[in-house]
């Protein structure tokens, strides 16, 4: 993989730059879709390409082990030919999903015991095997095992968690160098910067992370429960320790608001099921604000979705329609919804592009804070 770094905004550490990989090319800023379970739900890989314009999605390693399984991965010959996407790939480590299941895991040095939220089979993860997992998987960034910790969690907690995700992080880098990938394509692997909301942790994590020389770095550990002004600190505080060579993943975040702050200080690449989750629940983000489909607002509204919208369903239906759809619980409105969400996202970030490179950015984004937050 390869990374270019093509433009650094003058007045902000806003970047624009080119991520090469084996399956394509990805321009940054990025967001990239949830496909968790090998699919971003509700959307086929025709509209993900030629609607939403995705030029890379994620994968969920402990979802995709469980179902549908390594066999039929490997069988097939990995989750890019599974689910027909022939671009860029991510997979994360399923280090969340394993520490978000409190109550049936139990954490060792060795890795984690935990039971499957399917039927309740006593399942173990370590570093090592995560490995083997996105190996067989077949992503084109594949994420070092790690433990998020919760932002509310005290120093106590945080430092010794931290100082378990380096661990683990070199028992990963050593799999990761003694394994080869199974499809014929390299692989990247991305470390993950953790410390909880602690800025002398922050820093001894990114200090350790960039010393490891990877392809790229992730931070992970933020939008977590700490408040929204702390996780842009801890952004700040990590990329002024990050190589500026080396593109920056910030983990499960957010809102078009969060993103567009999170680029300004210097991020690269997102992921959040916030798009998809809340489209499926009638929320929809625009270019002038937040809109609950279901409100009775809409009812006779038979204007367009959005106007001018990035997808193809804007024009197409009206708010009326839309909102008729979640009244009758028609599936139709969340695949509509999760389009236009997906497809509003990819243009936000396209949009702050073009103005990095432009040179305006600066003046351009707090306005653009100020139109996505409003409640319309």
């Amino acid at each position: 993989m390869t990374f270019e770094l093509q433009y650094t905004d003058s007045k902000t550490n806003a970047r624009a730059g080119l991520i090469t990989t084996a399956h394509g090319q990805i321009e940054t800023p990025i967001f990239m879709p949830v496909g968790t379970v090998g699919s971003v739900k509700g959307v086929q890989v025709s509209d993900l390409k030629d609607d939403v314009k995705a030029q890379i999605i994620l994968g969920n390693t402990y979802h995709l082990y469980l179902r549908p399984g390594l066999e039929v991965l490997e069988r097939v010959g990995g989750l890019h030919k599974f689910n027909a996407f022939d671009r860029p790939m991510l997979t994360d480590s399923g280090g969340f999903q394993v520490f978000s299941l409190t109550g049936i895991r139990k954490m060792k040095e060795e890795g984690v015991e935990f039971r499957s939220h399917i039927d309740g089979s006593k399942l173990f993860f370590s570093p090592e095997k995560v490995m083997d997992i996105e190996r067989s998987i077949g992503a084109d960034i594949i994420m070092a095992f790690d433990e998020c910790t919760p932002g509310t969690a005290d120093y106590a907690y945080a430092k010794p968690s931290m100082e378990r995700t380096h661990r683990w992080l070199d028992r990963c880098i050593q799999r990761y160098q003694e394994t080869e990938p199974k499809y014929g394509y390299h692989q990247s692997l991305f470390p993950i910067v953790q410390g909880c909301v602690y800025r002398d942790l922050r820093t001894q994590s990114a200090e350790y992370i960039a010393s490891k020389g990877a392809e790229g770095n992730a931070i992970g550990g933020l939008a977590v429960g700490e408040p929204t002004e702390v996780m842009y600190e801890m952004i700040e505080l990590v990329n002024g320790i990050l190589p500026k060579d080396k593109p920056r993943y910030l983990m499960g975040v957010g809102t078009p608001a969060n993103i567009l702050e999170s680029i300004e200080r210097g991020v690269d690449m997102f992921d959040c099921v916030m798009p998809t989750r809340n489209g499926r629940n009638g929320m929809l983000f625009t270019k002038q604000g937040i809109i609950n489909m279901k409100n009775k607002k809409w009812e006779f509204d038979f204007s367009p979705i959005e106007e001018d919208g990035a997808s193809k369903v804007d024009m197409m239906y009206s708010k009326a329609y839309l909102r008729h759809l979640f009244h009758a619980q028609e599936l139709l409105a969340m695949q509509i919804a999760s389009l236009h969400n997906l497809a509003f996202y990819l243009w936000l970030v396209g949009e702050a592009r073009k103005h990095i490179i432009a040179g305006d950015f600066a003046s351009w984004k707090p306005k653009m804070v100020e139109q996505v937050s409003q409640r319309l």
